[in-house]
Formats: structure tokens, sequence, C-alpha cells
């Protein structure tokens, strides 16, 4: 079976049986420790997919935030060096984040039901 490159290889293919519970360790893994505790988002992994979603997204908003923010609220606090280390967290940080979304995304669409298709693009 076809999967995406956005699939984490932390979680089996749909193709596999139990698959669902590698999907929910690797999902467990995308949000707070504390969401360990509701067996309702075990139960039912597409609900802990939203939730995932919806987590990893607000951490993209906060990080791109923050980066924007960083050296007005720094500056006076930090030496200039660090500020800068801090702006290079939020670079690696950014994209990390964005591809996560997109694998939980992917995750999430399979959860669904729905498959997936290989697609030949065109190179111009």
């Amino acid at each position: 079976m076809y999967v995406p490159p956005e699939w984490p290889q932390e979680v089996r293919p749909p193709s596999v049986p139990d698959w669902e519970t590698s999907a929910v360790n690797w999902l467990l893994d995308a949000v707070p420790p504390d969401y360990r505790a509701y067996d309702v988002l075990r139960r039912h992994p597409l609900a802990l997919a939203r939730m995932a979603i919806h987590h990893v997204n607000a951490a993209v908003t906060a990080a791109r935030a923050g980066y924007r923010g960083a050296q007005v609220e720094l500056k006076g606090h930090l030496p200039p060096h660090a500020i800068d280390a801090v702006l290079d967290v939020y670079r690696e940080e950014g994209p990390r984040l964005v591809r996560l979304a997109r694998s939980i995304e992917v995750v999430e669409r399979a959860l669904r039901g729905e498959g997936f298709t290989a697609t030949l693009r065109q190179r111009s």
C-alpha cells in the first residue's frame, strides 16, 4: 500500500493489521503528556488526531509569533548572540512543527478510512 511522503515512519502503514495502535502511540507523543490520562483518546484515535492537529497548529502559530517578537522582547535582557541562538531555535522548530502537522493530517485521513494514491508530477 502506498503512503504519502509525510507519513511518519513510527506509524505502521494502514494496510498492516492493528496499525492504529502505532498511530495512537505516535499521536500521544505529539500532544502534552497529560493527554495520556484520557482513555477516550486511545479508544477513539480520530478524536486524538483532531486534538493533536489543533495542538500542533497552535504551536506553529506560537513559534511564528515568538520568532517575530524575539528580538524586541529579549533585547536588553539577553546578549545579541543569545538572541541569535533563540532565533535559530525558532528557525529549526517552526519547520519541524509544520512537518509534524502535515504528518498528523495524513494519519488522520487514514483514520477516516481514506486511501492514498501516488501521483506523478511533471517536471517543467
